[in-house]
This record gives C-alpha cells, sequence and structure tokens, in this order.
C-alpha cells in the first residue's frame, strides 16, 4: 500500500522539532506525496507555538512544490479552558487541519485513565477537531479504548495509526501494543483513521514503514485510510465543515 497523504508533522515552533515548513513540503514532493499537513504543538506543551503562531499561519503558501500544505495544529487537551483545548475555538475553526493529542507537562501527567478519557471524549465531542493523535500511549496516558472508539466513530473523527510509536528510538515505543490494539478495535468498529509519520524532521516526513507493516498485518480496509491519498484528505474535511483558509496564501 502506498499512502500519498502525511496528516502528523512538526516544524521549528513546536519547539523540540528541527524543521522548516518548505524543508518539510520538499521532502514531501521528493517522496511523490500529494498533501501534508502541519501540526505543530499547541501553546500548552513546553516550547510550543504561541497562539498569534496559528492565527498568522494564513501566510504559509496552501501549496509549496506541488504538494498541498494543510495549517494545522496538534493542539491539547487543557482542564483550564472553556472548550477544554489549549487553542479557542474562534482560532482552531480558522485552521485547515486540527488534531489533539495527549502530551507530557500539560496538566495531565497523573496516569489517570478516568480523567485522560473524558479529557479526550470531550476533544473528539468538539466539531472542530478532526483526528485524536497517538492514542495508544497507554505508558503514559491510559484511556478507556472502548470509548473512544466508539466516540470517535460516532463523531467521525479520525484515530491516527502513528508510525512513530513503533520506532524503537521513541518513548512510546512501550505502548506499541496499545497503538496496535486501538487499529484493532478501529478496524472492528468501522472507524477511519490516518497513518502519520509525526516527523520532527524533514527526513521522516512520509516515513509509515512501521505503522503500515501494521495495517497490512491486521487488514485494515485501504478505504477507511483517510491519509491514502490527498483528495481522500481535503474530501474528508470539507465534508466535516467550511475551511474558510484553505486555499490562503496561494501557491510557491
Amino acid at each position: 500500500m502506498r499512502l500519498r497523504a502525511d496528516l502528523h508533522t512538526h516544524t521549528v515552533a513546536s519547539g523540540h522539532a528541527y524543521c522548516t515548513v518548505a524543508e518539510l513540503a520538499t521532502v514531501a514532493a521528493d517522496r511523490e506525496l500529494e498533501l501534508i499537513a502541519i501540526t505543530d504543538h499547541g501553546p500548552a506543551v513546553p516550547g510550543g507555538a504561541h497562539p498569534w503562531y496559528f492565527w498568522n499561519l494564513r501566510v504559509v503558501p496552501s501549496v509549496i512544490a506541488g504538494v498541498r500544505v494543510l495549517k494545522g495544529v496538534e493542539a491539547n487537551p487543557s482542564l483550564d479552558t472553556d472548550n477544554g483545548i489549549d487553542l479557542p475555538d474562534e482560532l482552531l475553526e480558522l485552521l485547515d487541519f486540527v488534531a489533539v493529542g495527549l502530551h507530557p507537562l500539560c496538566g495531565l501527567d497523573d496516569g489517570d485513565r478516568v480523567k485522560n478519557t473524558e479529557a479526550l471524549l470531550r476533544a473528539i465531542e468538539n466539531p472542530l477537531v478532526d483526528m485524536i493523535t497517538h492514542p495508544g500511549n497507554d505508558a503514559e496516558f491510559p484511556v478507556d479504548r472502548e470509548r473512544i472508539v466508539q466516540a470517535a466513530v460516532r463523531h467521525g473523527v479520525l484515530l491516527e495509526l502513528n508510525n512513530h510509536s513503533f520506532d524503537r528510538t521513541s518513548g512510546r515505543h512501550v505502548s506499541r501494543d496499545a497503538e496496535r490494539a486501538f487499529a484493532l478495535d478501529a478496524r472492528d468498529a468501522g472507524a477511519l483513521i490516518a497513518v502519520g509519520s509525526d516527523a520532527h524532521f524533514h527526513s521522516r516526513v512520509g516515513v509509515f514503514d512501521d505503522a503500515l507493516a501494521v495495517v497490512e498485518e491486521i487488514g485494515f480496509p485501504e478505504e477507511r485510510i483517510v491519509s491514502r491519498s490527498g483528495e481522500a484528505v481535503l474530501t474528508y474535511l470539507l465534508a466535516r465543515r467550511e475551511r474558510p483558509r484553505l486555499d490562503a496564501g496561494g501557491e510557491w
């Protein structure tokens, strides 16, 4: 199987990644990807981007080197905001793509399965959220897998199968079996997924080998992998809501 979209990439704006938007897009073009999403970390992550950064993403070209570039975020559940996310809805609705995931040092580090589950469920119920990232990170952030999968199906939200979670250099590698279990439950429940690289350096864009091995092993239906093509991604996103800045920034 060949995937043509990567919905999880980071730039220097995330605080602990090491490349630019242009570098990500250039590698994506070299690897014949049709689309990438720039999903820098929200402000709750130490060193993460300021809200103004996300507001001003409209200046980034929407097509670079022939690759469609979605201006998005990997936001964080928050216990201290009105919408339960570390960026307000007024800002999320301007973005092309909104992912949410649990991360260390963002207020949910006590290993409370119930609290983590409720935080993700609240995010899934927000109509501006498109994807939940690395949901199988059970060692750090245990959740009720059945409830998360059922909610994702009910609200049409993507569950990510994160390639980096299977990488031995990743701190999430210890939870690789839980990540696989999410993919299995998503398969059986009829959920939609996206395979993401979680690239924090441009050479990792479009690297899906470990996640694709899981996809093939469990027989996940290709038609429910939204990241299979740029067209599939845009069809999915535009069916959910308007994306007012999708073509802002022009081409470069």
